[in-house]
């Protein structure tokens, strides 16, 4: 087995790779010269939250697996470093619009009861104090979407890495197999001609002060309102394919207002933070794993859009058995192309 293993971007995917191969006896390297969660893994958003349980697929199943991981994996983190990353599985809530709406969200209740053993997704009654504004008075219930706070689940990974031995910093020689979780910035690097595996995509969110963190999470009007443990709740955020790089905020009073619409409860709430980044849209929309074609002893993990922290903790386990052991378990919706 490899015995040690160097890591290019500390993100959540590089940093939960680090912890997976630290946890399985190797000495890890994370390198990261704009330092860690300094790109779409400082988001403050934070929302864990599945696709719909309906045309089920790989990369739903490998979601869910995440989603059932994620309390023994934040645990196990807290543990060794002491870092709090403001995980808690509260559940979604979800509009409901109108007949035709009412009709699929039943149908993917039955889906749900299939494939999300354990978890639950029901229509109900909209909660008087904290619902998203529902057309028909309904709302989606699910118990299987997670919260964490980005920033501070960073610092928890960073944390339980150096107590385990491990090193975070922003300049090393590499050593061993190379692991390179560079997000948005590492997509150019991996489109050779007219192959492009993926491109940046540019997000917007907000924090605001909202003290109530046992709540669900809603999702409505394409946004994610997420309570957090500290006081605030994170909400966002845009997709864009276009943008100016003079005015990286320039679209998020607009999300704001869409959110306060969307969820009375926030209407007054104070924005406390505005954050703009960029993240790795793979051409797949899947994470992409593999080893980099052309480069031997180099490996690829990037590409997770908005589900990094829904899909990390099983994607870091396939790397792993990648680098450490060449065992290569990857399916075939997230491979490398190439």
């Amino acid at each position: 087995m490899t015995s040690e293993v160097t890591i290019r971007g500390a993100g959540i995917y590089g940093l939960s790779v680090a912890w997976e191969i630290i946890c399985r006896g190797a000495r890890v390297t994370v390198i990261d010269p704009n330092g860690p969660g300094a790109g779409a893994s400082g988001n403050p958003v934070g929302a864990m939250a599945p696709h719909a349980p309906e045309a089920w697929s790989e990369i739903k199943a490998l979601q869910f697996d995440s989603l059932v991981a994620a309390p023994d994996f934040w645990a196990e983190v807290t543990e060794a470093g002491g870092g709090d990353p403001g995980y808690a599985r509260t559940g979604r809530l979800q509009p409901i619009a109108d007949a035709a709406a009412l009709e699929r969200a039943r149908e993917r209740a039955v889906s749900a009861a299939t494939h999300w053993p354990g978890c639950v997704w029901e229509v109900i009654d909209a909660p008087e104090r904290w619902a998203p504004l529902s057309a028909t008075g309904l709302v989606i219930r699910d118990t299987l979407t997670a919260r964490v706070d980005p920033p501070r689940a960073v610092d928890a990974l960073v944390r339980a890495i150096r107590a385990r031995g491990g090193a975070v910093v922003a300049d090393a020689p590499e050593r061993g197999p190379v692991v390179h979780a560079s997000g948005a910035a590492g997509l150019a690097a991996l489109s050779v001609g007219e192959i492009e595996v993926g491109r940046p995509i540019k997000g917007q969110a907000a924090r605001l002060a909202f003290d109530d963190a046992g709540l669900p999470q809603i999702f409505a009007e394409g946004l994610h309102v997420v309570p957090h443990a500290d006081g605030t709740v994170g909400i966002g955020s845009t997709s864009e394919r276009d943008f100016l790089t003079e005015a990286p905020d320039a679209l998020i009073d607009d999300v704001i207002a869409r959110a306060r619409a969307a969820v009375p409860a926030i209407a007054d709430a104070p924005v406390l933070a505005r954050w703009a980044g960029m993240r790795p849209r793979a051409r797949s929309r899947q994470p992409i794993v593999g080893a980099w074609p052309g480069r031997p002893g180099h490996y690829v993990v990037n590409g997770a859009f908005k589900i990094g922290f829904g899909t990390h903790i099983p994607v870091a386990r396939l790397v792993a058995d990648l680098v450490l052991d060449g065992l290569d378990r990857i399916p075939e919706p997230l491979r490398l192309p190439g």
